[in-house]
């Protein structure tokens, strides 16, 4: 699905005349050759990203504009996941988790005493990020394309509980892509052949990632174990409809 190229941090992920749909900033749908994985270094400070972005794409080699997502993960522990007609291509980190206790009053207790004090953590300079690419070499129905953000946010989210005790982190984005000239699929969950793929394809891709960013470090299993993180260990007003 992608030829990929990485160069000063940034990996472009190319396909001619691809459909996108990112979750990350100035997100949205999008048809183009490119879409990029941004490592940020360490103490980046906020700036004007769509100039940093290009500034960065510039130094890079690369012209072209096209979706972009940002991580402090190093690109060396991307990794590419290919299954059927889907292919992923994650980077993963854990250091900010966003934990959603679900439960008995006690383990919700638990989980409040060890969280965190993570006040303004989503500006972080030194957040992990799981940045996810997914692109099928079908050609999707608009509503199957946005699904398979749902369907690769769900496979990282089973991934991520089984690794550390939360669903995702407090910055993880998705792009999901398409081949406009590829044999149609109407539908992209979790029992087509697209979702299928794409559950595999994530899980695997964002499991190798992980492995190779904690190789040497330990990995946080839960908020408390963080650098960053937050709980979200409030209730909601439920009503009857």
């Amino acid at each position: 699905m992608f030829e990929t190229t990485e160069r000063d941090g940034v990996c472009r992920l190319s396909r001619p005349e691809t459909r996108w749909l990112s979750t990350g900033y100035d997100g949205g749908e999008s048809r183009g050759p490119v879409a990029y994985n941004v490592t940020v270094p360490e103490g980046w400070p906020e700036t004007d990203l769509d100039e940093y972005i290009a500034e960065r794409r510039a130094k890079a080699g690369f012209s072209t504009p096209g979706p972009t997502l940002l991580t402090g993960v190093s690109q060396e522990h991307a990794r590419r996941a290919r299954f059927g007609p889907v292919e992923a291509v994650v980077t993963g980190g854990v250091s900010n988790p966003a934990a959603l206790p679900v439960g008995d009053e006690e383990s919700t207790a638990s989980t409040r005493a060890d969280s965190t004090d993570t006040t303004d953590t989503t500006d972080s300079n030194t957040l992990g990020t799981v940045n996810i690419f997914v692109g099928t070499t079908r050609s999707l129905a608009p509503g199957a394309l946005s699904n398979l953000v749902a369907v690769a946010a769900e496979a990282k989210a089973a991934v991520l509980l089984a690794r550390c005790g939360s669903p995702g982190t407090t910055t993880d984005a998705v792009v999901a892509a398409c081949d406009p000239s590829g044999e149609s699929a109407a539908f992209s969950g979790s029992a087509t052949e697209v979702g299928n793929a794409t559950r595999i394809c994530v899980r695997d891709a964002l499991a190798a990632s992980l492995d190779s960013r904690y190789a040497d470090v330990p990995m946080p299993r839960s908020v408390k174990d963080a650098q960053y993180g937050v709980v979200a260990d409030e209730n909601a007003r439920v009503d009857v409809i």
